[in-house]
């Protein structure tokens, strides 16, 4: 391995990307975080400071500015699916070049995206499983033990280095398995949560019936997609473990009255039955009744 560190951009950071980016600075890495003006300006006075039981609370020197200037190793995509199209524009394909690519949203759709966008630089499928939480500009609470990525790409190099930072990081083959197997998840979690404004708990006593259907259709589609990996009663064992009082990010999003990643979700799964040939009327239903009190409730809110 190369002893010379790579340079990582973090475009967005929030929960996911300050953590990693702090992370990676604290272990010696030029790190330029990519937001707008006022969290930049946060960010070049105060640094990034993280509260983490698993890697304790520090606070490390970060550059910050509004725009890509020039050429990294890394670029982390750490933004929300409805921040993408913006955030975006943050970053100058012709100095991006051929970097690699790191993106961390959900979805499945979001790589095509980046492709076209940035023709030249290398784009790694990647997911994450942490609970972060930006609490202020430049401030990270890391409250889950864990931060796992897993990507999906020739990375061995630089998933070392995300190890020596102190994250997890397994590598894979397969892009699409290691997209399908969260949005599988993360699918009915979202969904459901938000519909019935309720925890894992409460989906999975009283809407089981519901929460089955949505396991089987998405089974039914990433098969179709070719990702033979996603078993409705794997995702319905795991789903039975998870904390009775575990919210989604989209459910917490609902309530705060932030717009929600319901087509990067939801819309995903549909767009994906849809072009397989196989139907999906309980996500469909679902997504409808999320998107119809999303509306409500940003009707109230003006």
């Amino acid at each position: 391995m190369s002893t010379a560190k790579p340079t990582v951009a973090v475009l967005g950071p929030g929960g996911v990307g300050g953590l990693i980016g702090g992370l990676l600075a604290r272990a010696g890495h030029r790190v330029v975080c990519l937001a707008g003006e006022r969290t930049s300006a946060v960010l070049r006075q105060e640094g990034l400071h993280v509260e983490s039981g698993r890697h304790g609370e520090f606070s490390v020197r970060v550059e910050a500015d509004t725009e890509l200037r020039e050429p990294v190793d890394v670029l982390f995509v750490t933004v929300k699916a409805t921040a993408l199209a913006e955030a975006l524009d943050r970053v100058p394909a012709e100095v991006l070049g051929g970097a690699l690519v790191i993106p961390l949203l959900n979805g499945i759709d979001h790589l095509a995206v980046l492709r076209g966008r940035f023709p030249e630089a290398r784009i790694v499928a990647g997911t994450i499983r942490v609970e972060a939480t930006r609490t202020a500009p430049g401030r990270i609470a890391h409250t889950s033990p864990f931060a796992h990525l897993e990507l999906a790409g020739p990375v061995d190099e630089f998933a070392e280095r995300l190890r020596e930072a102190g994250l997890g990081a397994t590598v894979r083959e397969d892009e699409s398995a290691t997209l399908w197997e969260k949005l599988a998840f993360l699918a009915p979690f979202a969904l459901l949560t938000t519909r019935y404004r309720a925890d894992a708990g409460t989906v999975r006593d009283r809407h089981r019936d519901e929460l089955l259907a949505v396991l089987d259709e998405i089974e039914a589609v990433a098969a179709a997609a070719g990702v033979g990996s996603v078993r409705a009663a794997e995702l319905l064992a795991f789903f039975d473990k998870v904390p009775a009082t575990m919210k989604s990010s989209m459910q917490r999003d609902a309530e705060a009255g932030r717009p929600l990643e319901l087509d990067a979700i939801g819309g995903a799964v549909q767009r994906a039955g849809a072009a397989h040939g196989v139907p999906t009327p309980a996500v469909d239903r679902l997504v409808a009744a999320v998107a119809e009190s999303a509306g409500t409730a940003a009707g109230t809110a003006a």
